[in-house]
C-alpha cells in the first residue's frame, strides 16, 4: 500500500502545537522533535517549516507578539497630544505586554530565549521609538528610553514570575531560614532586617497591576517628565 500525501501543515498550526507544549510540559519541553510528535510528523517534515530550535523559538516569540494589538493601543487617543497623551499610551502597551506574557506559562523563557529581532518584536520597537520622539526626545535618547521601559517590564515581569513559582514554599517556611538540598538549616540566626520585615506585608502586592503601573509611571515621569 502506497502511503497517503504527505500532511500540509500552516506555520500558525505548528506554532500552535508548539505553544500547547509550552504550557503542558513547560519551556524545556519544546523542540522540533517534541512538536513533530505532537502533529504526527517526523522531525525531518518539521525542519522543513523550521531548520532549528532556535528558528522554532523565533517563530514563536513572533506569534506571541503578533498578539499585542498596538495599532488599538496607540491609535484609541490618536487626536491627543502631548507628553501626557504619550505617557497614557506608553502605560497601556507596558501593561497590555503584562498581560500577554503573563497569560501564557513559560512565555517569558520564551521571550528571553534570544535576542528580539522579529518583525513583531521590531514593530513594538518602532512604536515604542515613535512615542518617545513624539515627545521631543532625540532618536538615541528615544531608543534608550524604549530600550529601558522594556527592561523595566521584562525585569518586572521575571521577578514576578519567580515568586509565584515559590509562593507555596514561603507560605510554610521562614524566608530567613537557609536550608541545604537535604532541609537542614544551615543558619537560622540570622541578623534581622527591620525596615524591610515592616514591607513583607507589600509581597503580594509587589506583584500586582497598580505596583506594576506604579513602576511605569515613575520611570516614565524620569524619561519624559
Amino acid at each position: 500500500m502506497r502511503p497517503g500525501p504527505r500532511r500540509s501543515l500552516t506555520h500558525a498550526e505548528i506554532l500552535d502545537a508548539a505553544f500547547d507544549l509550552l504550557e503542558a510540559k513547560g519551556f524545556a519541553a519544546v523542540s522540533v522533535r517534541g512538536v513533530a510528535g505532537s502533529l504526527g510528523i517526523t522531525p525531518t517534515a518539521l525542519y522543513t517549516y523550521y531548520p532549528s530550535k532556535n528558528a522554532l523559538l523565533r517563530g514563536m516569540v513572533e506569534h506571541l507578539l503578533a498578539r499585542l494589538d498596538l495599532g488599538t493601543l496607540t491609535e484609541a487617543d490618536s487626536a491627543e497630544v502631548g507628553v501626557a497623551a504619550v505617557r497614557a499610551r506608553l502605560v497601556r502597551i507596558a501593561l497590555s505586554l503584562r498581560e500577554l506574557l503573563a497569560g501564557h506559562a513559560g512565555a517569558l523563557g520564551l521571550i528571553m530565549s534570544g535576542p528580539l529581532d522579529g518583525p513583531n518584536a521590531m514593530r513594538l520597537n518602532e512604536t515604542l521609538l515613535e512615542q518617545f520622539c513624539a515627545t521631543g526626545l532625540s532618536l538615541d535618547d528615544a531608543a534608550r528610553a524604549a530600550y529601558a521601559l522594556q527592561v523595566y517590564a521584562l525585569g518586572s515581569i521575571a521577578l514576578e514570575s519567580a515568586e509565584v513559582d515559590v509562593e507555596s514554599d514561603a507560605a510554610t517556611s521562614d524566608p530567613l531560614i537557609v536550608t541545604d538540598a537535604s532541609g537542614a538549616a544551615l543558619w537560622t540566626d540570622l541578623a534581622r532586617f527591620p525596615m524591610s520585615e515592616q514591607t513583607m506585608t507589600l509581597v503580594a502586592e509587589r506583584n500586582s497591576t497598580a505596583q506594576f503601573a506604579w513602576g511605569v509611571e515613575r520611570l516614565l515621569a524620569g524619561l519624559i517628565g
